[in-house]
């Protein structure tokens, strides 16, 4: 089995503080600049799982970092470099403390909700007769606050306008570039046999404008239907083929784990998180129609470091 990096403990030159995510690493230097480490580890259920996935933040870096590319065109972002295949250095920016999701279609949580009786989400209006996995009219947009800790919560665009979380200005923006982001994400998808399901972005304000910061369509943060099919198996009204974390959380829950009280994770074994990063690199070449290229995957944290100090040295 290969190497998985689950955790950081860098000391690069300029640096104010880090920022442990559930999935990121976050170095801040010089009130400027981010470093941002996607290591190996998975989360699901707002918990993270006790074994790190091989490959996973080289996956979803430059599955992200390619889509900050693709889509300069429609807004700022925080993006500058790349200068190791699990990293990327960007722009701080002072983050809003909401995610933006939008959904094309009802599944996941959405559906979860919807099947027990939810008809409101998020301020937007639920038709009844919908069946898992059924496209929206149109893409609706589900934010959630940002927790450090435990759940995110739904809410609505009044409710983070009215107790102050983002202005009416800024929130606008946000409503602005993540419709348009996730038209590009969708026809992007389309071009490779898949359906961008629904996603979620990050935007943060530095000098006064709206950036997108953090991670873009990746397996973490988006989910992804084969197109091929897709039809049948609704009509027949099953599973549809994907590639998101949703499996992993089918899993866990199939283990009778969903972080409830009493709960006890299910043991993580070194085949079943190799199959999982199988999936996500199987995701990576689907929609990035390129071959996943291993990185040297031998003491990570020293490539990491080396090749991030050689890249600061040179600003």
């Amino acid at each position: 089995m290969s190497k998985a990096l689950t955790g950081t403990d860098f000391q690069f030159k300029g640096q104010k503080g880090v920022y442990h995510g559930k999935v990121r690493d976050v170095y801040n230097i010089d009130d400027d600049l981010m470093v941002m480490v996607a290591t190996d580890r998975i989360s699901a259920f707002d918990v993270i799982l006790p074994k790190g996935i091989p490959f996973k933040g080289q996956v979803l870096n430059q599955i992200a970092a390619g889509f900050l590319d693709k889509t300069a065109d429609i807004c700022p972002n925080w993006k500058l470099a790349t200068p190791d295949p699990m990293v990327t250095v960007g722009l701080k920016c002072e983050g809003f403390r909401v995610e933006m999701i939008i959904r094309g279609y009802l599944t996941g949580s959405a559906w979860r909700d919807y099947k027990n009786g939810c008809r409101m989400l998020c301020g937007n209006v639920l038709p009844e007769g919908m069946k898992e996995n059924q496209k929206f009219p149109e893409p609706i947009i589900t934010p959630t606050t940002k927790a450090d800790e435990g759940h995110d919560e739904n809410i609505s665009k009044e409710e983070i306008i009215a107790q102050g979380l983002v202005s009416k200005e800024d929130y606008e923006v946000m409503e602005k570039y993540t419709r348009a982001l996730f038209q590009r994400g969708t026809e992007i998808a389309a071009q490779k046999g898949l359906i961008l399901v629904d996603t979620k972005y990050e935007f943060g304000k530095r000098d006064g404008k709206v950036y997108l910061i953090d991670e873009i369509h990746t397996p973490d943060s988006s989910r992804y239907f084969y197109a091929e099919g897709y039809q049948e198996k609704f009509e027949k009204g099953e599973p549809q083929k994907q590639l998101s974390k949703e499996f992993v959380r089918q899993w866990l829950i199939e283990h009778n784990f969903m972080n409830q009280p009493g709960q006890v994770m299910p043991e993580i074994t070194d085949e079943y998180a190799d199959s999982v990063s199988e999936r996500y690199i199987e995701l990576y070449e689907h929609i990035t129609g390129s071959k996943f290229e291993k990185a040297q995957a031998q003491d990570l944290a020293a490539r990491i470091e080396k090749n991030v100090t050689d890249w600061l040295a040179t600003r």
